[in-house]
């Protein structure tokens, strides 16, 4: 398979991705009475989805279509136009600028299904076949989601999202025809590993913003020297695996990679945004406790998924590492339940478990 390279324009649009990711982070940063109310975890997580799904999608035409043709970047700069009006839409208060987000999400997905539809035209054998699946099965999603328009109140967001659900698991479905057209797993995780790298800096901007250490504050001088650790321990360990850990000429449908990098993205923001909550002391003590480690869970259940399909099969992780790693976990968070500790404390616990999964995991 010929190699495929990052595009300059793919890397544009990242950018414009990762200012809604961060739109939709801010979502978590509202507190009442020391807790952050699940109406707002819920709407980090709806209005996460459709941010991920409509860049997935895109990127994996590209993956497997994409050429740096004139029609081709058309396509992709009229789809920024999409993204902004998503961005400008993105609001605490969803009912408000619900009919924007609509407007960018549909077009999103509509000109990512129109270029499969595009592409049939010109391609033979299982490559016709695959766009010509997804070209014509994705509209199905879409039509769905668009009918929110004429219902209110939350029977609009179960619309809405019952096509964003049904245009996810088409590719699941299909996988019997994606699989005899594999994607190119290089240029795959070349391309979530730049958006991760550009999330992080995302995330150090938001820590460093509230980390403001003060003349004789030593708390405060721990603090941002720990979170600091673990960032770099977290960068470490993923883009060591991806640089060093992975083989990257398995040919399959690459959806470990696609799916299981919802849940790194989702967990890399709210582990972002704990840390900047800890630090301000705006969370109840056991919330926070919950929230946190309920985050580092889920970030190394999710990179753990992603990369042991991938990885050389010497560089495996054995049941014994995945059981230290959750043991580790469980008992810094269990002695913290017992005994109310520092913050500094728990982000010392941070550090030495990140630290620890890096080490391991790029020997």
């Amino acid at each position: 398979m010929e190699e495929k390279k990052v595009t300059w324009l793919e890397l544009f649009e990242d950018l414009l991705f990762v200012a809604a990711v961060s739109t939709a982070t801010r979502v978590l940063f509202h507190v009442e009475g020391g807790n952050i109310p699940f109406e707002y975890l819920m709407k980090f997580i709806l209005i996460f989805i459709p941010i991920w799904w409509a860049w997935t999608g895109q990127t994996m035409f590209t993956n497997r279509f994409g050429q740096d043709l004139l029609h081709q970047r058309m396509f992709m700069i009229t789809q920024m136009f999409f993204v902004l009006i998503m961005i400008s839409s993105l609001s605490v208060d969803f009912n408000q600028y619900y009919l924007p987000f609509l407007i960018g999400y549909v077009g999103l997905r509509s000109l990512t299904a129109i270029q499969y539809l595009v592409v049939q035209r010109l391609e033979q054998g299982e490559a016709k076949i695959v766009s010509k699946f997804l070209g014509t099965y994705f509209w199905i999603g879409i039509f769905i989601s668009f009918l929110s328009i004429f219902f209110y109140t939350w029977v609009r967001y179960m619309v809405l999202y019952t096509g964003i659900l049904v245009d996810m698991f088409i590719p699941i479905f299909g996988r019997i025809h994606l699989a005899k057209f594999p994607t190119h797993t290089a240029h795959l995780l070349e391309r979530y590993s730049l958006l991760t790298l550009i999330l992080f800096g995302e995330s150090v901007v938001n820590i460093i913003s509230v980390l403001e250490p003060q003349k004789g504050k030593w708390d405060s001088i721990l603090f941002s020297i720990c979170s600091f650790i673990v960032i770099v321990a977290m960068w470490w360990q993923y883009f060591d695996n991806v640089e060093k850990r992975v083989n990257k000429s398995v040919k399959g449908t690459g959806q470990t990679i696609v799916y299981g990098h919802l849940l790194i993205l989702m967990s890399l923001s709210s582990i972002a945004a704990s840390i900047k909550l800890m630090f301000l002391k705006e969370l109840n003590y056991s919330f926070m406790l919950y929230f946190i480690f309920g985050s580092v869970l889920l970030y190394f259940i999710a990179t753990t998924i992603v990369f042991h399909q991938y990885r050389q099969i010497q560089h495996r992780l054995k049941l014994y590492h995945l059981g230290g790693f959750l043991a580790i976990l469980t008992a810094f968070f269990s002695i913290n339940l017992i005994i109310v500790m520092p913050n500094i404390v728990i982000m010392g616990e941070l550090a030495l478990f990140f630290s620890i999964y890096a080490k391991v995991t790029t020997i």
